[in-house]
């Protein structure tokens, strides 16, 4: 087949951040490196296809009128709404294109984690308690109980999730909300903070045929699981692999890796994903797995990116992981291959 592939890079949104000199340092955080599209174009080639560099929004659109794929293959964030998520497959669908992931509506649902809560709760999923703030004055008549995490209501890729986001107090929640308010324009979603093994599961497939690719516990080495938080000041850290450690399988029960694989199952099921997710879960305060949330469009940034850290660690090469995804696509939409 001849593959498209959809992406934004952090490169061509340089200018952007350079207008906005008081924005947050995490701006671009979730546009990748010509190094992902280098991986999954040679993933691609290996498999026998031929590939086409998209690159992400206008320029896409006048690609894809120009030279028509059999196949898009989509990592594109999107940028200037919640729905960004939901921009490439849109215009996939407009156009009569076949992609690769999930669908506008789940893209755009699970980008805003509060709808995707919402969604997985009413599908008897297990979540910690939460709350949505868009004005710091409701800080002082948050209900939840202490003590509770913090982070911008439709952001990836860690933006906004800092070292302050767990809060001990009403004092640092009002901080922290203000925080996010002022840097990233957007509500916060405040939960109450689940203190035990953290734990993201990898997902191929759609529908009755998803099945779980592995999961892995991100172990912490350097302070107690409790006090815990997975931030992008840590992922940024030079010693960061001083600090955490991945597991495949989790550290866990059996009993207890197979009640968080069958809940991430579920919740990606629930949420109609495709052909790959990645669903992050936290044991709470009563030693059961929380759900966080769920990631329809992973990075797949070859050897550093979660998902390919936790395919390696379970046996699989990256490069067949690719093409898995691209397999999936193919059978659910009748392609050839």
């Amino acid at each position: 087949m001849l593959i498209g592939i959809a992406y934004d890079l952090k490169a061509e949104f340089a200018a952007l951040a350079a207008a906005r000199p008081n924005a947050p340092d995490d701006l671009l955080e979730e546009f990748d490196s010509p190094v992902t599209v280098e991986g999954l174009e040679a993933a691609l080639l290996s498999g026998g296809h031929r590939v086409l560099r998209l690159g992400g929004g206008r320029a896409l659109v006048r690609e894809l009128l120009d030279c028509p794929v059999d196949l898009v293959f989509n990592i594109a964030e999107g940028f200037g709404s919640r729905s960004r998520e939901a921009h490439v497959p849109a215009v996939c669908e407009m156009l009569g294109i076949a992609y690769t992931h999930s669908d506008p509506l789940t893209c755009a649902a699970t980008l805003d984690k509060a709808v995707t809560k919402h969604l997985v709760a009413a599908a008897g999923i297990p979540t910690a308690p939460f709350a949505v703030i868009d004005d710091a004055r409701q800080v002082e008549t948050c209900a939840l109980e202490f003590p509770l995490f913090a982070k911008p209501l439709f952001e990836g890729s860690s933006i906004g999730i800092r070292d302050g986001a767990r809060c001990d107090n009403r004092a640092d929640l009002d901080r922290r909300v203000r925080k996010i308010l002022g840097d990233y324009n957007q509500p916060a979603l405040v939960e109450e903070f689940l203190p035990g093994a953290e734990v993201t599961v990898g997902i191929l497939g759609t529908g009755s045929s998803a099945r779980i690719l592995g999961a892995m516990e991100v172990v912490p080495l350097t302070e107690s699981r409790e006090d815990f938080v997975y931030s992008l000041d840590l992922k940024r850290d030079v010693n960061f692999h001083e600090r955490i450690e991945y597991v495949v399988p989790p550290r866990l029960s059996p009993a207890l890796v197979a009640r968080i694989e069958e809940i991430s199952l579920a919740a990606y099921r629930a949420l109609s994903c495709r052909d790959v997710g990645r669903v992050d879960l936290r044991l709470g305060r009563d030693g059961e797995p929380k759900f966080m949330e769920i990631n329809p469009l992973p990075g797949l940034k070859p050897g550093w990116s979660d998902m390919a850290v936790l395919a390696g660690k379970a046996g699989m090469k990256y490069d067949r992981m690719i093409l898995e995804i691209v397999e999936s696509a193919a059978l659910r939409l009748g392609l050839a291959r």
